[in-house]
């Protein structure tokens, strides 16, 4: 009986020794858990620009569309695409089967103005050995006097006639299209040519009302290009929407050794929304509950959560349109121990701690 009590005995006295130490060890080792160390930053003002892409067309800065002025057949053509002509050259010569008309009636009436002259010139001599009376004198007069006004009327469609059937460039510049061949019936509503300037492109697209509010004459736009980057300077906005499409078109004028094809589509870049002088933050220090944005703010030494009214923002910056003001200090820093009372500390407080 009594070799089971010290053996009893024994056991407690090992075990004691083998848990009080530790039980104690963990006492004495363990440390208090350190508050989670945060960057904060003050809001500052800023402008925020955010842009989107739209599709453009290069077009010259001048182009015009040459449509005939009368039906007729195309009897020569003196151009094609690709030539660069002078104002004034003939493009085309169209039969419009009435220059021969024309030219008849001019030559009639010029032969009948000189009749009315030489008949006056006669009766000239008479009235003036009082051969003729005033009154038949004068008659002879408004004779020739009609006479001209018909030759001159006669001339002018003979002219207009010629101009017509011969078609010239009313500009320098180069032929774009060339619509036409010999022996071809064209109308007033063919397009036969166009011609293009040799100054500058321009580059037109078409945007919505909300973008067309943020554009200005005089915005630069960046255009793209096979790999190529240009720059444009809006020029021109439409205040009508089209009918069609309901988009206003703009025009940008490119620089004058910027070479892209006529009719070539670009991809460009314009202003979509800005804000200028705004309080800003950084964008990942933004949170949403509910869909609705909050920051935390530090204050002595803890966060508080800040609900905030939001504007526009980028990849890198939001806008604050209410809530914040600039002398807070909002928590750039996201950490699991992030919540409402949390105590933090700074970290540039931190380091001068140490």
């Amino acid at each position: 009986m009594k070799k089971k009590i010290i053996t009893g005995a024994v056991v407690v006295v090992v075990l004691c020794a083998v848990l009080i130490p530790r039980l104690l060890g963990n006492k004495q080792f363990a440390q208090a858990v350190s508050p989670p160390v945060m960057e904060a930053e003050q809001p500052v003002m800023g402008d925020i620009r955010l842009t989107t892409s739209l599709i453009g067309k290069i077009e010259p800065s001048d182009v015009v569309y040459i449509y005939p002025k009368a039906s007729g057949d195309v009897t020569a053509v003196n151009v094609k695409a690709g030539d660069i002509v002078a104002q004034g050259q003939v493009i085309c010569t169209i039969d419009t089967k009435q220059v021969e008309t024309a030219k008849s009636s001019m030559d009639s009436a010029g032969l009948s103005l000189k009749q009315a002259r030489e008949e006056l010139a006669r009766q000239q001599i008479l009235y003036s050995s009082g051969g003729i009376s005033d009154q038949e004198y004068e008659q002879y007069r408004d004779n020739v006097t009609s006479a001209e006004i018909s030759y001159n009327q006669a001339k002018y469609s003979y002219e207009t006639q010629m101009e017509y059937s011969q078609i010239t460039a009313p500009i320098d510049g180069l032929v774009e299209i060339c619509d036409m061949e010999p022996y071809d019936t064209v109308s007033q509503s063919n397009l036969i040519c166009v011609i293009s300037g040799r100054g500058s492109r321009v580059v037109s697209f078409s945007a919505t009302e909300r973008i067309r509010g943020y554009l200005q004459e005089g915005d630069t736009i960046q255009v793209e290009k096979d790999g190529g980057s240009y720059q444009g300077t809006i020029y021109e906005i439409s205040t009508m929407a089209d009918e069609t499409t309901g988009l206003y078109k703009v025009k940008a004028s490119m620089d004058e050794d910027t070479f892209l094809s006529t009719g070539s589509e670009v991809k460009l870049y314009v202003t979509s929304e800005e804000t200028t002088n705004a309080m800003t933050i950084p964008v990942d220090a933004v949170y949403y509950e509910d869909g609705e944005p909050y920051v935390y703010v530090y204050t002595d030494g803890k966060v508080h959560k800040r609900d905030i009214e939001s504007g526009i923002y980028d990849s890198n910056t939001m806008e604050v349109r209410s809530g914040l003001t600039l002398d807070d200090q909002v928590v750039t820093t996201w950490s699991s121990e992030l919540y409402e009372g949390a105590e933090v500390i700074l970290k540039n407080q931190e380091e001068d701690g140490q």
